[in-house]
């Protein structure tokens, strides 16, 4: 009986993804490819678990350090209440997935293909966001993987080296390997990730009548209950990563509807993935911290503070188990960057030269990272952040980057709507009714969460 509630939240998460498997409406894959255009040369595949990768990608990179110290604190301060949330956050993200590589297999064309012929404000608004988002995201993805390192070898360098070190690596490993061999080691991560936090969730044994109590919708008896309850739907599993899951299904050789099929289930896999993250996080701090009235700092430090609670409290050897888990977080979500964003501007600067339909097998044959701009980009996610970590962040910079951060999901959740319910995409691959609800609902979460962001900034101090 014990084993069964051990696996309830888990179940019921991947009953819900099961759902999702078809957001169009359509009966089986097989019925609406046989209509698509592409029906000649793209016979449905089984979704066979072989084929997993891309979902493994975008899960490892959508889940940061802050995602997991989000969690982590929702843990600390209300116990299993919000467990619910976490699972919903998970749901509300794959259908944002699921969209965007559906347009891809469906059309045969890339997003920023779909954006561009949205009219010119959705290039206007991906540059700056692409510009902007990318200096700062760099200084901080450099930073977050540096912390663990440091903790783990004080003696060797100081943070800000580390931090140099962690960017140049991964712009190394990007510049020099293809999707292949990113997908493997990204795998590797996600395996460190998962022994760590589900080792994590057991060691400091749940109680599971609660746990599964959380997952009743119920909101903290406290001030701002409803926007932080939004926050961490909203904050929990990637941004422009979700963007980025059409390249990379594009990248392992998924081009059209035949893939379909196996798209689902490994986008399925990616948020069930995601699940188990963020639910163990939140074990973690319901028991860990809750039961023990501990508070920890919001931000990448505050897993800094839970490895030393954890030595305290289970010794040295769970401690660094637990620092190597954080490292895996950060640089998975660090060498995915520089990867799929990079992708997806090689992808703008492709269809802005050329102004001709920019289709998903040129990603597929890799021509996009061989490309000045993928590297171009590469560059820039790595060395003018650098000067962020040694000079501090300038704070109408981060400020700006906030808000475009928060807008970003509103924005994809909106194109995607409006993408796939027009004549763009093939009857048979539009959405359904599933879909559009969930997309709907993702938008005005997003568009809440965002109007929240812009009105929290300082802008008396801005002007």
């Amino acid at each position: 009986m014990e084993n069964t509630h051990t696996l309830l939240p888990y179940r019921l998460l991947w009953a819900f993804l099961t759902l999702m498997a078809d957001t169009t409406g359509n009966p089986t894959d097989t019925e609406a490819s046989s209509g698509s255009k592409d029906s000649t040369n793209s016979s449905p595949r089984k979704s066979s678990w072989r084929y997993i990768g891309p979902g493994i990608v975008v899960a490892a990179t959508g889940v940061g350090a802050g995602d997991l110290v989000a969690t982590l604190i929702a843990g600390s301060n209300f116990g299993y209440t919000l467990l619910w949330a976490a699972v919903l956050g998970c749901l509300v993200k794959i259908s944002l997935a699921e969209a965007a590589g559906r347009w891809h297999l469906s059309t045969g064309r890339t997003l920023f293909d779909g954006w561009a012929s949205l009219g010119r404000w959705t290039t206007y608004f991906f540059v700056v966001y692409a510009v902007i988002w990318g200096f700062v995201y760099g200084a901080a993805a450099m930073s977050s993987s540096a912390l663990p390192l440091q903790a783990l070898f004080p003696d060797v360098m100081d943070l800000k080296w580390w931090a140099v070190a962690c960017g140049v690596v991964g712009l190394v490993f990007v510049w020099f390997n293809k999707y292949e061999v990113f997908e493997k080691v990204m795998t590797v991560l996600v395996g460190v990730m998962f022994a760590v936090t589900v080792y994590l969730a057991v060691r400091v044994t749940p109680n599971l009548p609660d746990a599964v109590a959380g997952l009743l919708p119920v909101l903290p008896d406290e001030k701002d209950s409803i926007l932080n309850t939004l926050g961490l739907i909203g904050g929990v599993g990637g941004t422009i990563t979700l963007a980025a899951y059409g390249y990379w299904v594009n990248a392992k050789g998924w081009t059209n509807t035949g893939w379909m099929k196996v798209m689902r289930l490994d986008n399925r896999v990616a948020y069930a993935t995601t699940g188990i993250f963020v639910i163990a996080m939140l074990f973690v701090g319901a028991e860990l911290l809750h039961s023990a009235n501990v508070a920890i700092a919001s931000g990448d430090k505050g897993l800094i503070q839970l490895g030393d609670i954890l030595e305290a409290e289970y010794g040295s050897a769970t401690a660094k188990f637990f620092l190597i888990g954080f490292f895996a977080t950060s640089y998975t979500s660090l060498i995915g960057v520089w990867h799929g964003v990079s992708l997806m501007f090689a992808d703008f600067v492709a269809r802005y030269r050329s102004r001709a339909e920019a289709t998903g097998e040129e990603v597929a044959s890799g021509e996009r990272e061989r490309s000045w701009p993928f590297r171009a980009y590469l560059l820039w996610l790595t060395f003018p952040p650098i000067v962020l970590l040694f000079q501090g962040q300038p704070f109408r910079l981060i400020i700006l980057y906030g808000v475009l951060g928060a807008a970003f999901l509103p924005f994809l959740a909106v194109t995607l709507i409006w993408l796939l319910n027009s004549e763009r995409t093939p009857r048979e691959w539009r959405n359904g009714w599933v879909s559009n609800t969930m997309l709907a609902a993702a938008g005005l979460l997003f568009l809440v969460l965002c109007v929240k962001q812009v009105w929290d900034q300082p802008w008396s101090e801005f002007f």
